[in-house]
């Protein structure tokens, strides 16, 4: 029979993670990934891992193979993963949740970070688990009834949240932001996603994936929105999502060749400016600051 983690043994693996995502300084974090336990989330044994898209068996059933930095398969024909943890410690300091928060966790897989997220929000605050998968959702139910302030929704992650939240996050990949994730920020809230371009040859054949991305921080702010790029990655690709035109990839992957890092603003149903990092029609990314900057002491920068 397996046994279940230890208190200290998350919490090694937390701050394990929390230093290789440069972010040990959290400590609300590290809380939060001591007290979920990931076994929880993944399955029993034997657990499939993945890399870069294909997948090999554990070596073993040892949950210390758990409590490391590695993406644990949770629909392997689809390309979903429990994702890497520092990554996601990452992503989630750079949001910054705080006690009485209202956060929507966009392909939430079956829960581990939305749990992360809840412990972080608190009993006053609240998560929103948009998960596009039937059986997906159903094992985050399952997996998150100890967390009554997380309500699990089977949706399409594009049409999330319905109502005005402090947090959107996206755990998958798109080459535009969908219209909610923008619109549905309170002032002062926060949006990471995968923003990139497909890798096409691989249509047809398996699950689509980025293959260039970046995660995209947008903080809404008294005018405009803040944005910049906290780190490159690579996710599978959304689903239930029309892929722009190839011209529009082809001009979004030349402009992560030229310096993505100084983006620093986000024009948002606003006529095209000049100069801009990409441009579409009715939005863009700028490296010029916007009528509100973002701080640079906020999430993301270690503190």
């Amino acid at each position: 029979m397996l046994q279940g983690s230890t208190v200290e043994q998350r919490r090694h693996y937390a701050i394990r993670m929390l230093e290789k995502a440069g972010v040990s300084s959290d400590a609300a974090l590290l809380r939060a990934f001591t007290h979920v336990p990931r076994e929880d989330f993944v399955g029993r044994p034997p657990w499939l891992v993945s890399n870069h898209g294909s997948y090999r068996e554990a070596p073993s059933d040892d949950l210390a193979f758990l409590y490391d930095d590695v993406l644990v398969s949770l629909d392997a024909p689809r390309g979903v993963n429990n994702g890497s943890p520092s990554l996601h410690a990452l992503g989630i300091h750079a949001l910054a949740p705080k006690p009485g928060e209202r956060v929507c966790h966009i392909g939430a897989g079956t829960g581990y970070y939305s749990a992360i997220l809840a412990e972080l929000v608190g009993a006053a605050g609240h998560v929103t688990a948009v998960e596009y998968d039937d059986e997906l959702a159903a094992r985050a139910e399952a997996c998150l009834t100890e967390w009554a302030n997380v309500e699990v929704v089977r949706g399409n992650g594009l049409e999330w949240p319905r109502e005005d939240v402090d947090i959107v996050y996206v755990n998958f990949a798109v080459d535009q932001p969908a219209g909610p994730w923008i619109d549905r920020l309170k002032p002062g809230g926060r949006l990471l996603f995968p923003l990139g371009v497909p890798i096409f040859e691989k249509r047809g054949k398996g699950p689509v994936y980025s293959g260039m991305a970046g995660y995209l921080l947008i903080r809404r702010e008294q005018r405009g929105y803040a944005a910049r790029f906290i780190e490159s990655v690579s996710f599978v690709w959304a689903e239930g999502a029309q892929f722009s035109d190839w011209a529009s990839h082809a001009r979004l992957r030349a402009a992560f060749g030229d310096n993505w890092r100084a983006v620093r603003s986000l024009r948002w149903r606003q006529p095209e400016q000049p100069g801009e990092w990409y441009s579409e029609a009715d939005w863009g990314l700028s490296t010029r600051p916007p009528d509100g900057d973002m701080a640079e002491t906020t999430a993301g920068d270690g503190g």
